[in-house]
């Protein structure tokens, strides 16, 4: 069975670019039903026994498991999201991350824009990542509960693009949420 992970910070640390009240609702309520509704999901199963990222790989593409996968998933996408931010973080990366950047995105401004392009232009409710494959890094957005992780990638930051992420703070302007995300927030360690 499975725990609310704690968050890396206090509720109130990424404020005043998250605040309190949103931590309150996403991580309270919406990551804590996801790991619940996924408790009782598995109960009495092979999963049981899996860790949360072999729980994810094994449901991905079974559609009989849809509900597994999609609580096991946004449950695993959570917990990687808060180690995606920090307070006072933001910025560019720096050493091999930053290399990395330059030499598979041409420039940093070049993979923020293309980051916040993914992040602004996923339809509904999802998720916008930096991922390496095959050693090569690339941005990639994911919708509903999808994750990188079901498909081979391995991530390195990613951004919630889902509205209870950001709408008690930030209405309907997703663009600003993502803008200071990228500058205030995001975690390169």
């Amino acid at each position: 069975m499975f725990d609310l992970p704690p968050l890396p910070y206090p509720m109130d640390a990424l404020a005043p670019y998250i605040s309190e009240q949103t931590m309150e609702f996403h991580y309270g309520k919406h990551h804590k039903a996801y790991v619940d509704n996924l408790n009782k999901l598995i109960k009495d199963t092979e999963f049981e026994q899996m860790s949360l990222e072999d729980v994810v790989k094994n449901t991905a593409e079974r559609k009989d498991l849809g509900g597994i996968f999609n609580n096991a998933a946004q449950a695993w996408n959570h917990a990687f999201f808060w180690k995606s931010m920090k307070p006072n973080g933001g910025g560019e990366p720096s050493g091999e991350l930053k290399k990395k950047i330059e030499r598979d995105f041409g420039s940093y401004d070049n993979f923020k824009a293309e980051f916040k392009t993914a992040a602004t232009t996923q339809f509904g409710s999802g998720w916008a990542w930096l991922v390496e494959k095959d050693g090569k890094l690339s941005v990639m957005k994911t919708s509903n509960a999808d994750t990188p992780i079901a498909h081979g990638y391995k991530p390195i930051i990613t951004v919630d693009v889902w509205e209870h992420a950001y709408y008690l703070d930030y209405q309907n302007r997703r663009p600003d949420f993502v803008e200071a995300y990228l500058a205030h927030l995001v975690n390169w360690n």
